[in-house]
């Protein structure tokens, strides 16, 4: 039972940690490192699930904490409009990769990949609802109220917060991409390998978006 030595009082406290590990508000508009794209691209110890066209010659893969403000801002704010420019038009595609800050940011993925197909869209629900669950005073039974949104009971929440199995998975994701990328905060982005961290604007993702695509 990954969580069952976690008081909900305790899950607070983490959640408010993660702001320690939070990048700052806004990239740098030049790339801070690079990765070969082979080696990121890799199999991983959970699939990656991949929004747009396979064949898109832009990649963005984006490291995240659910409980991390700067994610969800980037969530809300830039991630639409970028998909409506780019992905939804086969520009690039991009890939949302679990890099918990803390347990409750380890629970939130967990139950959001226990869901299939509707993954990527959970992870935008709670983002958008963050409030209500990662810094509540509650936050297990903010987390369970808000995904009762996507249909998920509560004998299935408690049951998927049980399984050890998804539970190492998810962290064998977040410390993959710290020992082979050297990723240390959140939000962290890869664009064809170039590695970026913080919140990137949507002017500067048309810049670098524009630029990758010449080089095909």
């Amino acid at each position: 039972m990954p969580f069952a030595f976690l008081s909900r009082r305790r899950f607070l406290v983490a959640a408010a940690c993660a702001f320690v590990a939070a990048a700052p508000a806004y990239a740098d508009k030049s790339p801070s490192g690079k990765v070969s794209t082979d080696e990121l691209m890799a199999p991983n110890a959970l699939p990656d699930v991949v929004e747009g066209s396979a064949n898109a010659p832009v990649t963005i893969v984006e490291y995240a904490s659910m409980t991390c403000s700067h994610c969800a801002a980037f969530h809300h704010d830039v991630y639409p409009e970028l998909k409506k420019n780019y992905i939804d038009t086969g520009k690039a595609k991009f890939i949302l990769r679990e890099f918990p800050l803390d347990p409750l940011a380890t629970a939130a993925f967990m139950l959001a990949r226990e869901l299939g197909d509707k993954r990527d869209a959970v992870v935008d629900l709670l983002f958008s609802q963050q409030k209500n669950w990662a810094f509540s005073d509650k936050p297990l039974d903010g987390l369970a109220n808000v995904l009762k949104q996507a249909g998920l009971g509560q004998e299935k929440f408690e049951a998927i917060l049980k399984d050890q199995t998804l539970y190492e998975n998810v962290n064998k994701v977040r410390d993959r991409a710290a020992e082979k990328f050297g990723v240390n905060s959140t939000p962290t982005f890869f664009i064809n390998g170039d590695k970026y961290t913080g919140e990137i604007k949507l002017e500067d993702f048309d810049k670098i978006i524009t630029s990758k695509s010449a080089e095909k």
